[in-house]
């Protein structure tokens, strides 16, 4: 029934580099944010989501019938990233229903060209995706936003049964004796993305004790960020703002990092924080559970903890927010 997942995922890792370039070129003019690198980057992400076992796996907690009276799902897809709302729409089709979806005006190319290749694989399948400007008409609503517009979609889309997504960030936990490679596999974490994603790392928490200066040493071998204009404006502003208002940071001309309580960090920061006791620091993070996608750390400091280097690598199952997406559709 959902074959074409697979083939999808077999046409992703077939596209020619002629394509690529295509694409990618005209992603970038859309939006200097989405940079080739970044864009290949998440596609290599998806092209291992969709192999076989993964697929076959994630799938098999399901059950789909064929038989389904397909319904109407409104998406509000987000944009911060190349394929963001892409899962979204896999599980729309997965589940045997029909999709109305309003894309971020940052993005609006990829989904083009990720349906122009659905369609080719299986016409039924593609032609149960329409974009729209307004989401209307819907049997239910999955939207994706910022904390102050999720206010808006639960208000607005009240009526339908719905998923309402607001802003989260990622945070890692060191233990102030982490390596090298260690440490550049956290610059991935941080970096990856430009720090758009919600499972990018924006604060740190480090022991008492414990200086940031090895994180500094290390992400000074970041320099490509600064050659990006957006992300180096970014930094120059907030760098300014902090001197000029006698704000204590540390600097290595390519990331600032500041001592700060809140967990979302601006663009070009990454916030710190000390904590005294694991255990100490374990209720802090329960407690902020609903602003948190991910903690990369150490298995043994932090059961559960996303390896350094791999928060931007999620499995086809890993939700947004955890919540069900899948679970969600099929008890409609």
């Amino acid at each position: 029934m959902n074959n074409w997942i697979i083939v999808l995922g077999e046409k992703l890792a077939q596209l020619s580099e002629e394509q690529l370039n295509e694409w990618t070129a005209r992603v970038y003019a859309n939006n200097p944010w989405f940079t080739p690198q970044n864009v290949k980057f998440a596609l290599d992400s998806w092209i291992k989501m969709l192999e076989p076992a993964s697929v076959n796996e994630w799938l098999s907690h399901y059950t789909i019938s064929a038989s389904v009276h397909p319904k109407t799902i409104g998406l509000v897809m987000a944009g911060n990233i190349p394929f963001a709302g892409f899962h979204d729409v896999l599980c729309v089709l997965a589940a045997g229903h029909k999709v109305k979806a309003k894309r971020s005006s940052q993005d609006r190319l990829l989904p083009e060209y990720i349906l122009s290749l659905i369609t080719s694989i299986d016409p039924e399948v593609g032609s149960r995706v329409t974009w729209v400007e307004k989401i209307e008409n819907v049997d239910a609503v999955i939207a994706t936003g910022s904390g102050n517009t999720s206010r808006y979609f639960h208000y607005y889309f009240a009526k339908w049964p719905h998923i309402i997504r607001k802003n989260r960030t990622s945070v890692a936990v060191l233990s102030g004796k982490e390596t090298d490679d260690e440490l550049r596999a956290l610059g991935k974490d941080v970096f990856t993305y430009f720090g758009l994603g919600c499972r990018n790392v924006s604060k740190l928490f480090i022991p008492e004790g414990s200086s940031p200066e090895p994180v500094l040493r290390v992400f000074e071998e970041f320099t490509e960020m600064r050659a990006h204009n957006k992300f180096a404006n970014n930094y120059d502003y907030n760098r300014s703002v902090y001197y000029l208002n006698h704000i204590p940071f540390f600097d290595n001309l390519v990331l600032i990092l500041k001592e700060d309580e809140q967990l979302a960090s601006p663009i070009g920061v990454l916030y710190y924080e000390f904590y005294k006791t694991i255990n100490q620091l374990q209720l802090k993070l329960e407690a902020e559970r609903e602003n948190i996608q991910c903690i990369v750390s150490k298995e043994e400091l932090i059961d559960g903890a996303v390896a350094f280097g791999e928060a931007q690598n999620p499995s086809i199952a890993d939700y947004a927010d955890g919540v069900d997406t899948m679970e969600f559709l099929l008890n409609l």
